[in-house]
């Protein structure tokens, strides 16, 4: 026959009970902590300065961000020196993958992040500055010139002779490119060269009475607050229209401008930023043309010049003026 061990103690039995809730509670929570910091994944938001543009495609990138993200962000204030500090802070750290916004940013996150996946955006031409890093991917800036010259052709089917005003050492290849798409389809580009803001009065004055439209490209050297005004006042004055790449243009009076709208550049960042963390894309890979092109047309400028807006372009526009 089995007896119970007599206790000297009313709690001395449980007392084994105390010790192996305790070990036992102890194991569990730290299951859930080692659980809960491998499901967070942490990631490193990079940008070149505090404007809306950025800041834009920020917003937009942080809602397409798949839940369980942990995000830090930088801002190095439009100091590429102070940008590298940064980015070698953010190495040190050793984050999932690092979102670098705006130009300045990526050339940061390029010198001194090599081993970390790095995605960009708000980079214009970004093949022209090199960053093609095989840790490196994007989503890239400019609306694709087959999709800005097919839609040239579609508003104006007769046009022979398009006009554009660049700097050879700033826009070279896209002009060269356009060339050769425009070609099959009979029409020519007139591309007039300046070196400097003050070669653009000139140079457009000499170009617009031999061309039926006049193309933007994205060119500072050629387009800045001063220059853009004259160039529409001067182009309505000689009943050319206007193709440009911002929904501000058509609003100043061009007729037609594609463009991207910030916010869609950063969701389509985020969600490529979930494919990678994801392993469903690997680095290295080409950057990615935008998902969304937004059309505007500028209604009281086609009537000014005669020009007849088809009704499915007008009712596919985004914005129209």
């Amino acid at each position: 026959m089995f007896r119970l061990r007599q206790s000297t103690g009313t709690a001395e039995p449980f007392r084994w009970l105390r010790r192996t809730l305790g070990w036992t509670a102890t194991v569990l929570l730290c299951l859930l902590l080692s659980t809960g910091s491998a499901s967070a994944t942490d990631v490193v938001i990079l940008k070149s300065s505090d404007i809306a543009a950025y800041n834009q495609a920020i917003t937009g990138f942080k809602s397409a961000l798949p839940n369980g993200i942990v995000l830090s962000e930088y801002d190095l204030q439009g100091d590429i020196e102070k940008g590298r500090k940064l980015a070698r802070k953010i190495r040190a750290s050793d984050p999932a993958l690092v979102f670098a916004v705006g130009l300045k940013a990526a050339k940061a996150a390029q010198l001194e992040i090599v081993d970390i996946p790095v995605v960009y955006a708000m980079v214009l031409d970004p093949g022209k500055y090199g960053l093609n890093g095989s840790n490196m991917t994007g989503i890239l800036l400019e609306v694709p010139l087959e999709r800005q010259l097919g839609m040239i052709r579609t508003l104006l089917p007769d046009l022979k002779h398009i006009g554009t005003l660049y700097d050879p050492s700033k826009t070279a290849s896209t002009i060269d490119e356009a060339r050769r798409l425009l070609k099959p389809n009979g029409a020519d580009l007139v591309p007039t060269q300046v070196t400097s803001e003050r070669d653009v009065p000139g140079a457009l004055r000499a170009l617009l009475p031999s061309v039926g439209a006049l193309w933007l490209v994205p060119d500072s050297t050629v387009l800045t607050d001063e220059s853009l005004r004259f160039i529409l006042n001067a182009a309505l004055e000689e009943r050319v229209p206007v193709i440009g790449f911002s929904r501000e243009f058509a609003r100043s009076g061009a007729l037609l401008c594609l463009s991207v709208n910030y916010g869609d550049i950063g969701r389509q960042a985020g969600r490529l930023t979930a494919k990678i963390l994801d392993g469903q894309v690997s680095l290295p890979a080409k950057p990615l043309p935008p998902d969304r092109i937004e059309t505007s047309v500028n209604l009281k400028t086609a009537k000014f010049l005669g020009i007849e807006i088809p009704k499915d372009l007008e009712r596919k526009a985004d914005e129209i003026y």
